[in-house]
C-alpha cells in the first residue's frame, strides 16, 4: 500500500499543474507531423509528433480531433552547424510541450489538456495558465491546434 501511494505521489510530481498531463511513454518514436522555427527571442527549432490517433485524424483532415489524440512538440535552441556554417542544427533542449484531447475532462479548454516540461519535469502553473488563451485566440477554427501536416 505504501508503494502504491509513493507511485501516485511520483506521478503527481511529473504531471502538469492545472491539467495533470504527463509526458507520454515512447513519444520520441511517434510519427513526424511537422517542423517549425521560432524566431527571436526564442530562436528554437521545433518538431511536432503525434500518437496513432492524432496521425489517423491528420491523414483524414478530421476536425475536431478525436478524444485520445496526443500531440508532442519538442524544442531546442538552434545553433550554427560546425560542419556546414549556413545550416542550423538543434542545440540545447528547451521544452517538450504536450496536448491531450479529452473532450469531457478538458471541456472548459476546448477539449484539450496541456503540459509543458523542462528536463522531464512540468513547469509552474503560471506558464500553464498561458496555454489555453493563446490557442483559443489564434487557432479556434483548427480545433485549437497550430500544427498542420508538413507537405
Amino acid at each position: 500500500m505504501l508503494l502504491a501511494a509513493a507511485g501516485l505521489a511520483q506521478a503527481a510530481d511529473n504531471a502538469s499543474p492545472i491539467y495533470g498531463v504527463t509526458l507520454p511513454d515512447g513519444y520520441r518514436k511517434w510519427e513526424f507531423i511537422a517542423p517549425a522555427h521560432e524566431s527571436p527571442p526564442l530562436d528554437e527549432l521545433r518538431v511536432v509528433v503525434g500518437n496513432p490517433v492524432a496521425m489517423a485524424a491528420i491523414e483524414k483532415n478530421q476536425l475536431p480531433f478525436p478524444d485520445g489524440t496526443v500531440l508532442v512538440k519538442m524544442a531546442w535552441k538552434h545553433v550554427q552547424s560546425p560542419e556546414s556554417p549556413p545550416a542550423y542544427v538543434p542545440g540545447q533542449a528547451t521544452t517538450v510541450q504536450v496536448m491531450v484531447k479529452d473532450s469531457k475532462k478538458y471541456a472548459s479548454t476546448g477539449g484539450w489538456g496541456f503540459g509543458r516540461f523542462v528536463n522531464g519535469k512540468p513547469v509552474d502553473a503560471a506558464q500553464h495558465q498561458t496555454c489555453w488563451g493563446c490557442h483559443q485566440a489564434l487557432v479556434k477554427d483548427h480545433d485549437f491546434v497550430f500544427t498542420r501536416l508538413a507537405p
